[in-house]
């Protein structure tokens, strides 16, 4: 069976580097990353002369859902050619919402497909040291206003994802070296089970 793995958590949190180690461990994966949509980001804040903040209003009423559309109608397109498709982005209001989830799993189901979440979990404090240690600017507001920044993120784990699929939602600890090696094989041993 086809199947559309969603990697997700809050920015920092190792989305990144799991899920590519993801996607070398599993066969047969096409590997989609929303920050390779950033270029165009910029550009629409450059074409609309506004300042670079993905924290403004500005990203959230004309790039945000934008993004999330097109990461994920290119991974639907890449179900018609390949059996498993892995998309490394936040997510992080869509796992939250039921009607998103349900939505997307009907599509699945039209493609034959199967969704599975894997929820990165950490602390917001290894999310701020991984911020300051990869110095980009996508980060630097929620830097500079952390407080507020943090106040607005939700570390907790989705609720409602599971339903009665297998491997719904899987959870991969992140807040130190001996979690993450653990979680690799455990998410692993569960994605391979599913082969």
């Amino acid at each position: 069976m086809k199947r559309l793995i969603l990697v997700s958590s809050p920015p920092a949190c190792g989305k990144t580097f799991i899920s590519k180690q993801l996607a070398l461990n599993l066969p047969h994966v096409v590997y989609l990353d929303k920050d390779t949509l950033i270029p165009l980001s910029k550009q629409i804040f450059r074409v609309a002369k506004k300042p670079y903040d993905r924290n403004s209003d500005f990203f959230e009423e004309q790039v945000r859902d934008y993004e999330y559309e097109v990461i994920l109608g290119l991974g639907m397109e890449a179900l018609t050619y390949a059996d498993t498709v892995l998309i490394n982005a936040p997510f992080t209001r869509e796992v939250r919402d039921p009607d998103y989830i349900n939505g997307l799993r009907k599509k699945l189901i039209e493609r034959g497909a199967h969704l599975t979440v894997i929820w990165i979990v950490t602390t917001p404090e290894v999310c701020k040291a991984r911020m300051m240690r990869r110095n980009s600017d996508r980060d630097s507001t929620k830097i500079m206003r952390w407080e507020d920044y943090i106040r607005t993120v939700d570390f907790s784990v989705p609720q409602g994802i599971d339903g009665n699929e297998k491997n719904g939602l899987l959870l991969f600890y992140n807040s130190s070296e001996a979690e993450y090696i653990k979680s690799m094989h455990d998410v692993l041993t569960a994605l391979n089970q599913e082969q």
